[in-house]
């Protein structure tokens, strides 16, 4: 019996945007298969975890074999997980190539084209690709100052803010095949 529960497939959930899009859909009532290299348990029956490399097949089968074989349906797929090696691109190692490849596009790939496999058969479904333009986890609180100045907002992007776009366009049945830019306007006019 499929519920009328929406369901929602989230990759690399444990932490940052992944953890924060894990609440907001189940504060919106949504039921959630949540999925990273490590994830710690979550509680609940609107909830279900599958731990693994989003880059091996496997992990992305599981995902979604555990969604329908727990809610029945997958409605939305929030595609998360992704690496960013913080050094120039002239420097990568092959073994950082293939890492990136690896989650940012293999991963995407699987999780994807067995999400739409399920999504077709019910005729719906939603799909939101996160990706980064400017990464740099090691902002010291001068640098960000200064990044802050330079955004036509006069701050950095938050967590929240990436997760309030996505739930917009949850929401937003009308919005389809767009590129929304959260980045403070950082990319308008360009």
């Amino acid at each position: 019996m499929v519920s009328e529960q929406k369901v929602a497939v989230i990759t690399g959930a444990s932490g940052g945007i992944g953890a924060a899009l894990v609440k907001a859909y189940r504060d919106r009532k949504y039921r959630v298969v949540a999925t990273a290299r490590s994830m710690e348990p979550l509680i609940g029956n609107d909830v279900v975890v599958v731990a693994g490399d989003i880059a091996d097949r496997k992990t992305a089968e599981g995902a979604i074999s555990e969604g329908m074989a727990r809610f029945g349906r997958i409605d939305t797929l929030i595609n998360n997980a992704g690496i960013f090696i913080s050094k120039p691109f002239t420097q990568y190692t092959e073994a950082d190539y293939a890492a990136i490849l690896s989650v940012n596009v293999t991963g995407f790939f699987h999780i994807t084209q067995l999400a739409i496999a399920e999504m077709e058969k019910r005729g719906s479904g939603h799909i939101v690709q996160i990706t980064a333009s400017l990464v740099d986890h090691a902002i010291a609180v001068e640098a960000y100052a200064q990044l802050a100045a330079l955004q036509p907002v006069g701050r950095l992007g938050e967590i929240s803010d990436i997760v309030d776009a996505i739930m917009y366009l949850e929401g937003a049945g009308f919005v389809t095949g767009e590129i929304l830019h959260v980045d403070g306007g950082q990319s308008a006019g360009h």
